[in-house]
């Protein structure tokens, strides 16, 4: 355990020093012209900060590097999403990049992108049939996120757990790195049954899980701490603890949304830590990927990893500093 902790702290110090310093050698590094090139692009969604930015970042790449989007959101919907991926295979632009969604479904489409000669990058998509996925050290963020509630708590607690997006493999990911750290602390418990995620209405739902979960659990030490994969629940679940005067709860979540942010920023409210993201550089770098693959250069990795950055009370206003959030 001794390991697990040194190594927590190790990444988060690293992550934290070196955030903008990779935001700046990856924004100077030389990356080849995508002039005359057309890039698909399907994303899931793009009502979550995170998914907007990383969508955006992709665009607004393509279009600094002299190349063409062809954009398609598919408003969380996974029917839409292979509909999309079907026309833009029909349309067979230079290079397909794909954000995000329902992995298991996804996967069957994901290889008729490549059956039909077309190179196919990813971001935060693990499929056989992606050339590069970019995305965050998920494996990372799951420990010193669940690290840090862990030691919180002082080791014990009763604590809620959202888990309903296990077919997305990032929040997949988040989770059994969780499960993980938690068999160190066998006085910390989930909660059962686990808390479900929904889409849309994701805050408005959160809220009300959770405040029919704290008059089940009246007592002082029922509960002890919310954790969630992504940091939309964190939300609903946090106006929820503070609307009960529960000021014993902590809750915890990864992305690293402004509003959560300043909520974990705030000493009076229950928000005690969120794992921000590079949304915008994981966009803006699998585009930069994907040139240097259509540019000749085959020496690109399976996976790219950008930092990210552990916000807790402590470091709140540096680390909003860091990621670009000035209040």
């Amino acid at each position: 355990m001794h390991f697990r902790q040194l190594r927590s702290a190790l990444l988060a110090t690293v992550a934290s020093a070196c955030w903008t310093a990779a935001a700046s050698a990856l924004a100077q590094a030389q990356v080849p012209s995508l002039q005359g090139k057309r890039v698909g692009i399907t994303v899931i969604g793009t009502e979550h900060t995170w998914d907007l930015k990383a969508y955006q970042g992709q665009i607004d790449e393509v279009k600094r590097l002299g190349g063409t989007p062809i954009t398609l959101d598919a408003g969380r919907n996974d029917s839409r999403q292979i509909g999309q991926i079907q026309t833009l295979i029909a349309q067979k632009p230079d290079v397909i990049i794909e954000q995000l969604g329902n992995g298991p479904v996804l996967q069957p489409w994901l290889a008729k992108i490549r059956a039909a000669g077309i190179p196919l990058f990813t971001v935060d998509t693990v499929s056989p049939s992606s050339l590069n996925d970019t995305t965050s050290d998920n494996y990372g963020i799951g420990e010193k996120l669940a690290l840090q509630m862990a030691s919180d708590l002082g080791g014990h607690g009763r604590i809620l757990v959202f888990n309903g997006f296990t077919s997305v493999p990032v929040c997949a990911i988040r989770y059994d790195e969780l499960r993980l750290v938690l068999k160190a602390f066998p006085g910390i418990t989930i909660v059962q049954p686990e808390l479900r995620d929904v889409i849309p209405n994701t805050v408005q739902n959160a809220y009300a899980q959770i405040t029919d979960m704290l008059a089940k659990y009246p007592k002082d030490g029922d509960v002890s701490a919310v954790w969630s994969a992504w940091d939309v629940p964190q939300v609903g679940a946090t106006q929820a603890i503070a609307a009960a005067h529960r000021a014993g709860i902590r809750t915890y979540g990864v992305d690293g949304s402004p509003d959560v942010v300043k909520m974990v920023a705030d000493p009076a409210s229950p928000a005690a830590a969120v794992v921000a993201q590079q949304p915008t550089v994981i966009g803006r770098t699998a585009v930069d990927n994907a040139a240097r693959y259509l540019a000749g250069d085959r020496s690109i990795p399976a996976y790219t990893f950008i930092p990210s950055v552990l916000v807790t009370k402590a470091n709140a206003a540096e680390a909003a500093k860091a990621i670009g959030q000035r209040g």
